[in-house]
């Protein structure tokens, strides 16, 4: 049945427009403006959810996301606060945390186990036997789990921009539309934000005379139109920072506002009363019920009843009445009315003591007379509590402000304010329309003196002269609930107490109370309320608790923000896009991950074959590339790496790595000397500028006279390699490249495709190769020399994965990949690469201490061809880890899945089986092989005759 009124006049709804979307597999409609809930509300839905620990029904509380009662996911987002999220064209939601389903959910079975799951039993329980441990553990955080995030999900980035102004306004209801006027009348350059889609705050859904809604109207539009105002609606200031900055979260991204001052407008968060039952759906805020008829035109029931400690739900009871919402019953808890409703029953000096429901919904209420202690019940299907606030006040708090019970008011309201910071409005105890602007305009007027312009000085606004929250609206415990969020009732907090949990902080983080997605807001003013019971003290010598930012949660995406850094294009990117590469990112390059769309095996597999039967290129501009000249250039090498170099010969070049103070590897790749004082290296693509800082470093510390210059970008560079790379390169070059003229590990300087080039013959991927260096303005136009060069042999590009794949046959290591930050050459076997002998080098000592001390190694490992291993899967042995996959794929050389593995010392051993756990959990066998499974003579560096190519594999 339809609850949807006849329009309204502040409604938020484009009625000409509809969006179809579905809930729980139902379809559903909505009109541009709804959110989920109201959409739902109006469809006559009012289970939305399920608790958190019993899985109790729940509905609609504050429709403002104070709470967070409403949580639903779908398959593109989880943890969705329906209660201000529009819903999306045909996407399907679904609530979280439910087993089977909302209607269904066998969750709701932990509700017949409450007694047996007091607050703080996981603290107690479940921790013997210890084995039993790690399923109870699995248990309940499957049961406490909110929604389910996608890890395959990417989400968009969003530019993150900023702000510079004199006064940030948070807040744009009437205290903050009279500050941002008064404000910009003062010359002060004005930001103001609102989390709400449209300005005006409470006047959008109370206040709803006529003056007040014609002052709107005007003040809104007078704003849009200043030039020192910058209105942002949609936006939530998440938190406080130091120097009075802000980040503002919107659709668009996170705004960083930098402010000179501040004024918080930020209004105040209406409270729940506590009696059995007043979490079921049909039991709501007043101020929720507000926003659902005078945003949305949804009614909250058929028949309603206000309960009320307070002015406003006398104010709500006559609004709501106005909209064409029947309002049948005002319980007062007050002994003398101050005003009756048309038509409206007033009860006097009564509360609600319990909701009764029908299917796990709101059906009637029972009321208690406080003086007789006679109950009545009333049939309704919603429940409209006002009966206090507790302020907005969390940025004030991050800021350095301090807050205070006031018992006139029996509010918390500001007390000390940091410098050039204000509040206005109901945050400071403001209930009078007239006055709410008033204490806006006077708030402005403080600020602008505080940035030293002189003014009239601000008069003080006083707040209201009768509180308007009950002293303590606690009227049950039993599943009478004080926080929604983690179903924690007052008797909850009464063992937390008894535990000896007796100040706000220690109880706060032993019951969990306010550490919910809701943060407390709905929360923390009766838990204070209840401790303050218990201690037998005054509510304001409880204190409250700290909140830190973020004030509402925020996307991890936004946070993000878009990637701000440098992207470097190798000279053949434009070649690579042009056959159509997926392009990676290697540090701040990108370079090609494979040459087709998706990087499938198959076309992996391909670029792989090319390279193991002819001939394949790489692009390997990415390379750090430096040049070394001058007398101290070889005792610099000496001391940045762990090898020698002075048994390297002219002409030839070696491997090399470098280690830190502490043993550990940090870069790896090859030098050559060219004449006795000049030297050239290479380095990997990400670390290449540390490299050339270190070595300078290194160079000023020994005072060595030797000139570094970093030629990575100068430079192109390109690999051709496989059998018949040989024959490939003969067409355009004029050096000898016969094996005695040009043997492995040289390096020789000449022309190549008509450019002057630098060939070193390295073979990382396993295969007779030419590493070819030459000017980058040069290399797009070798590049494809070579590729024209080698078309009779199929020569093609192959990328950086079929390239990690050759490699990985071979055995060799990439840096950064297969180490990690406490790898030392011992544990990968480059031991041979440490000279000990010398007698000094960066790491030496440490690399001495490490060499007897290894307790883990890097080995080959073989699977079964089907078990889909993947990089970071652990080792398990006797149900401990024992270490993990560093590199895997499939090899078609071994025909099987092959990888390298971090592994004990004990499972190193050639043929030993090891346990991989996979990814759905379950454990694998795996053999340790030697390495390399592919040439491990590695007669295919020096292979001369293409024809010799069977014997040699």
């Amino acid at each position: 049945m339809s609850a949807r009124l006849k329009e309204q006049p502040n409604e938020w709804l484009n009625r000409a427009k509809k969006t179809a979307f579905y809930f729980e597999g139902t379809r559903y409609e909505a009109f541009e403006g709804d959110t989920i809930s109201s959409a739902l509300l109006a469809a006559g839905v009012k289970t939305l959810a399920r608790s958190f620990k019993y899985h109790r029904k729940r509905g609609v509380l504050s429709l403002a996301d104070h709470d967070a009662n409403v949580l639903v996911e779908s398959v593109h987002e989880a943890n969705i606060r329906a209660d201000v999220t529009a819903p999306q064209v045909n996407r399907d939601y679904r609530a979280v945390n439910t087993i089977g389903g909302l209607k269904w959910d066998l969750g709701a079975m932990l509700g017949w186990l409450a007694r047996a799951l007091p607050v703080g039993f996981y603290y107690k329980a479940f921790y013997r036997p210890s084995w039993a441990f790690p399923y109870w553990e699995r248990l309940i955080r499957r049961l406490a789990g909110l929604g389910t995030a996608d890890p395959r999900r990417r989400s968009e980035r969003q530019s993150r921009s900023y702000r510079h102004c004199d006064v940030l306004i948070v807040g744009a209801g009437p205290a903050g539309l009279s500050a941002a006027l008064q404000a910009a009348a003062l010359g002060l350059k004005t930001v103001l934000v609102d989390e709400n889609e449209h300005a005006g705050g409470s006047l959008s859904y109370r206040d709803l005379s006529d003056d007040a809604q014609s002052w709107r109207a005007s003040a809104v539009e007078e704003i849009e139109n200043l030039e020192l105002v910058e209105l942002l609606c949609g936006a939530t200031a998440a938190g406080c920072y130091d120097d009075y900055l802000m980040p503002i979260v919107t659709a668009a991204g996170v705004v960083q506002i930098h402010a000179r001052s501040i004024i918080l407008a930020t209004g105040l968060i209406e409270q729940p009363a506590v009696f059995t039952n007043n979490d079921i759906p049909g039991v709501m805020l007043a101020s929720g019920a507000q926003r659902l008829a005078h945003r949305y035109a949804v009614a909250p029931g058929a028949s309603c009843v206000v309960l009320s400690a307070n002015d406003q739900g006398y104010q709500a009871a006559a609004e709501l009445q106005a909209a064409g919402v029947n309002v049948t019953t005002i319980v007062d808890t007050r002994a003398a009315p101050p005003m009756n409703v048309a038509g409206v029953t007033t009860l006097t000096d009564s509360y609600v003591a319990r909701a009764n429901a029908n299917n796990g919904e709101l059906c009637s209420v029972v009321i208690k007379d406080n003086e007789r202690g006679t109950e009545r019940t009333i049939d309704c299907d919603a429940l409209l509590m006002s009966v206090g606030w507790a302020p907005a006040g969390s940025l004030l708090r991050q800021a350095g402000g301090t807050l205070v019970y006031d018992e006139s008011l029996q509010q918390v309201v500001p007390e000390h304010m940091p410098a050039r910071f204000a509040t206005a409005g109901s945050i400071n105890g403001i209930f009078a329309f007239d006055d709410r602007r008033k204490d806006g305009k006077e708030a402005a007027k403080f600020i602008a003196a505080e940035l030293g312009l002189e003014v009239t000085a601000a008069a003080k606004v006083l707040p209201q002269s009768a509180p308007q929250s009950h002293p303590y609206p606690i009227f049950g415990a039993t599943k009478a609930f004080v926080d929604f969020d983690e179903d924690l009732t007052p008797q909850d907090l009464k063992v937390g107490f008894k535990e000896g949990f007796d100040s706000v902080e220690l109880l706060k983080r032993y019951s969990t109370i306010g550490m919910g997605p809701s943060q407390g807001k709905v929360s923390n003013m009766n838990g204070i309320r209840e401790l303050a019971k218990l201690r037998g003290e005054p509510v304001g010598a409880i204190g409250t608790t700290t909140p830190r930012p973020f004030w509402q949660p925020v996307p991890m995406a936004k946070l993000a923000g878009r990637r701000l850094r440098r992207e470097w294009h190798t000279p053949m990117h434009e070649y690579h896009l042009a056959q159509g590469a997926e392009m990676m990112d290697t540090g701040a390059w990108r370079r090609p991950k494979s040459y087709a769309a998706g990087s499938t095996r198959e076309q992996i597999e391909r670029e792989y074959q090319a390279v193991r039967e002819s001939a394949g290129i790489i692009d390997v501009s990415t390379l750090g590339k430096i040049e070394l000249f001058g007398s101290g250039a070889e005792a610099l090498l000496e001391h940045a790496y762990t090898c020698g170099f002075d048994k390297l010969k002219l002409g030839m070049t070696r491997y090399i790595f470098m280690v830190d103070g502490s043993g550990t590897i940090v870069d790896d790749g090859v030098a050559a000397r060219l004449a006795d004082n000049h030297f050239y290296l290479t380095a990997t693509s990400t670390h290449a500028q540390t490299v050339v800082r270190l070595l300078q470093l290194y160079a000023d510390q020994l005072a060595l006279d030797v000139n570094i210059i970093d030629r990575t970008t100068q430079l192109g560079a390109m690999n051709l390699a496989g059998p018949l790379s040989r024959q490939i390169l003969k067409r355009i070059t004029n050096m000898d490249l016969a094996e005695e003229a040009f043997p492995y590990l040289a390096i020789r300087e000449g022309m190549v495709g008509g450019v002057t080039a630098r060939l070193m013959r390295v073979g990382f991927v396993g295969e007779l190769g030419y590493e070819i260096h030459c000017e980058a303005k040069h290399a797009r136009g070798l590049w494809e020399a070579i590729l024209t060069a080698g078309e009779a042999e199929s020569c093609r590009a192959f990328g950086v994965e079929a390239q990690r794949l050759l490699r990985l046959e071979k055995g060799h290591i990439i840096i950064g990949q297969d180490t990690d930050g406490t790898t030392n050459p011992f544990e990968v076997n480059l031991g041979w690469g440490v000279k000990l002998s010398k007698p000094r080098f960066h790491g030496r000592h440490s690399l001495a201490e490490l060499k007897p001390k290894v307790a883990r190694k890097l080995v080959g490992f073989k699977v079964d061809q089907s078990v889909q291993v993947e990089e970071n899967h652990l080792v398990i042995e006797k149900d401990d880890i024992a270490g993990r996959v560093t590199s895997v794929a499939f090899s078609p050389a071994a025909q099987a899945t092959i990888g390298l593995a971090f592994v004990r010392l004990e499972l190193c051993e050639v043929g030993s089986v090891i346990q991989i756990r996979i990814g759905d959990g379950r454990l694998i066998e795996g053999t340790v092989v030697a390495t390399p499974i592919y040439d491990p003579d590695n007669l295919r560096q020096r292979i001369d005759d293409p024809q010799s190519l069977e014997s040699a594999a």
